[in-house]
């Protein structure tokens, strides 16, 4: 079974979970990943954003959770570019018309890219969809958010917020 689909069994096995989770390997280093643009134009290494703090969300046209995150995420970039946040979201979908089609109605001002072969969902650990990541300047994982409900987008905010205000090493 490939990794795609298990994923897409274990989210519509149990939902989409919508609740912040303490992760226990929190914070670890984030790993090493390198993805493309959705018409693989652009490249991009997660490590090049060292020095920012980046919020990585994973996410699906086909997850309901994913279409209200889209204008939280474009919130941040808006009001927290400036101060040093990336937002990098990252597609799941196995066919990259889909998400261009979820894009359309649900324009990104952020950078979204694609996992084509769902390997750097897989080596952070993502289980649900949306799961969203956050990296301090030092590419640190300092937490990590599964699902996506509105009232806890003022918790995660302030989160970045923190992160922002602290130097890298």
């Amino acid at each position: 079974m490939t990794y795609r689909l298990a994923l897409l069994c274990a989210v519509l096995g149990f939902g989409c979970v919508s609740a912040v989770f303490a992760d226990a390997e929190v914070p670890r280093p984030a790993p090493h990943c390198a993805f493309s643009s959705l018409d693989q134009a652009d490249h991009y290494d997660l490590q090049s954003f060292k020095g920012k703090v980046v919020y990585v969300d994973f996410w699906a046209s086909w997850c309901g959770p994913c279409v209200q995150s889209f204008p939280y995420m474009n919130m941040l970039d808006r009001d927290l570019k400036a101060q040093g946040l990336q937002v990098l979201g990252v597609n799941m979908d196995e066919n990259p018309a889909d998400a261009l089609a979820f894009l359309k109605s649900r324009p990104a001002a952020f950078i979204v890219a694609l996992d084509a072969a769902a390997q750097c969902a897989q080596d952070f650990g993502v289980k649900t969809m949306p799961t969203s990541f956050l990296l301090d300047r030092n590419g640190q994982i300092r937490a990590v958010h599964n699902g996506f409900r509105a009232g806890e987008a003022k918790e995660f905010r302030a989160d970045v917020e923190r992160l922002l205000l602290e130097p890298a090493n």
